[in-house]
């Protein structure tokens, strides 16, 4: 939990710019895994958590914007809770921690809620992200579930992006502790890589890692010698000389801060020449990020990144023509399928249930994100000092994409696709760090060390 004063902070930051009527915060509760008292490892929502910091299931808070006040709502333990998991704090004392004075148990939050409808008050609440909070919400407002993302506050939604997006000193704090357990996870992985190894071994190592230092994984691990499939979840895979393993974590430390880093590793502990012909445009397109990143439009930080992986892919026979025209056309899009960047902070993708990516209908919220420009919509998307990021190029070769442009004849004046068939069995690389934008420029999260990234200081540390 950070300093009681900072959420005192962010939730009159919050009322200032909501102005009128009550705020739901709801937290999240136990999810069941396979019956209700075996459950998934908690998480409580991030928002909840900038807010009020307590990472404890069953609770709900409302702020008053109005009246100028904050309300918490959860059941005090019971002496069977007890018997289970031992003394546990009162709802009054939790509130203190956060400096909320007004505790009251659960069902009251219906009453709070009901009085403000019938007074007709500006009720606002975020587009719910799991099923339980919608029918919740759904019971204290009358609102179908299917409709609360026509009903959702843009407000608060925006409101919240426009907080979350620019952090202060504590939370960078918090995102280099994060980054100290994920420099952990990828240096014991890169240690335990060789051939005859499963990539189970090395995910489980990975998580072990996090949960000892931590909260655990950010996310589920990527660990993968099949690297051109991008979200590839799968551990099954036996380690295998000449190959490449991408490895892909994060972790989250004791207050949720995540980290999120990938590497490219040779399983033989040395990348052949194709290898780092191919590592060696990825890693320098990480650093024209770390070159041109800093306060401005995301954008053209993402075409300066394209444009380099285009020089280097000519450079090697891979593509031909021009460098800036190919990034015009789209035809990168084909070794990078995917964005540059999203947030880091309280999610491993910032805000991520705010935005493009969390709202199956956007029209509600595009038109505003537009003006503000958070990383909610990436295409609109301006760095601010504060903002931290992912930076992660890659270039992958992915047989059935390849066929598909190919077929199509699809940018075939910068794609030399005779070339390309002898990568299908390369898989891919992704190199990836976290920046934070300052005022002047960036710097990455990591202040005293780096995981090794250099060709030279990887196959040094695996030897």
């Amino acid at each position: 939990m950070l300093r009681k004063e900072s959420y005192i902070r962010r939730r009159q930051t919050l009322r200032d710019k909501i102005k009128e009527g009550i705020i739901i915060l709801p937290g999240n509760n136990e999810a069941p895994k396979n019956y209700f008292d075996n459950a998934y490892n908690f998480r409580q929502d991030s928002t909840f958590l900038y807010f009020f910091g307590l990472n404890m299931a069953g609770l709900t808070a409302i702020i008053d914007v109005d009246a100028e006040k904050d309300m918490l709502f959860g059941n005090d333990f019971t002496v069977d809770d007890i018997i289970w998991m031992g003394p546990q704090p009162s709802l009054k004392e939790l509130g203190a921690q956060v400096g909320v004075e007004e505790t009251a148990p659960a069902c009251k939050a219906a009453e709070v809620i009901e009085e403000a409808i019938r007074k007709g008050r500006r009720i606002h609440f975020l587009n719910p992200y799991r099923s339980d909070t919608a029918l919740q919400l759904s019971r204290w407002t009358g609102i179908h579930p299917d409709m609360m993302i026509k009903h959702f506050s843009t407000d608060l939604n925006i409101a919240i992006a426009e907080m979350r997006e620019v952090k202060d000193e504590e939370e960078i704090a918090e995102l280099e502790n994060a980054f100290e357990i994920g420099y952990q996870m990828h240096t014991r992985a890169m240690k335990a890589t060789k051939p005859g190894v499963t990539e189970r071994e090395i995910a489980g190592l990975i998580k072990g890692t996090a949960e000892s230092f931590g909260d655990g994984v950010s996310f589920h691990s990527i660990v993968s010698q099949h690297g051109e499939t991008l979200h590839n979840h799968s551990h099954d895979g036996i380690l295998e000389a000449g190959r490449l393993l991408l490895i892909d974590i994060g972790g989250e430390n004791l207050n949720n801060y995540c980290s999120d880093h990938t590497r490219t590793i040779p399983v033989s502990g040395k990348f052949s020449p194709k290898q780092k012909d191919i590592y060696n445009i990825v890693l320098s397109a990480v650093d024209k990020v770390f070159e041109v990143a800093a306060p401005g439009k995301y954008m053209n930080v993402f075409n300066e990144a394209l444009k380099t992986l285009a020089e280097g892919l000519i450079g090697v026979g891979l593509m031909k023509g021009n460098a800036a025209d190919a990034v015009e056309a789209g035809a990168v899009w084909m070794f990078m399928p995917h964005g540059l960047s999203h947030g880091i902070g309280l999610d491993v993708h910032d805000c991520e249930n705010l935005g493009e990516r969390g709202l199956s209908d956007f029209s509600a919220l595009a038109a505003r994100a537009n003006e503000i420009d958070t990383c909610i919509m990436r295409n609109n998307w301006r760095l601010r000092p504060g903002t931290v990021m992912s930076n992660e190029p890659g270039i992958y070769f992915i047989p059935a994409l390849i066929e598909k442009w190919k077929s199509e004849k699809r940018h075939e004046e910068f794609i030399n696709y005779s070339k390309l068939e002898s990568y299908y069995d390369f898989g891919g690389i992704r190199i990836e760090e976290d920046v934070l934008i300052t005022e002047n420029g960036n710097r990455r999260i990591g202040l005293n060390k780096r995981i090794p990234a250099t060709i030279e200081e990887i196959e040094n540390f695996m030897a």
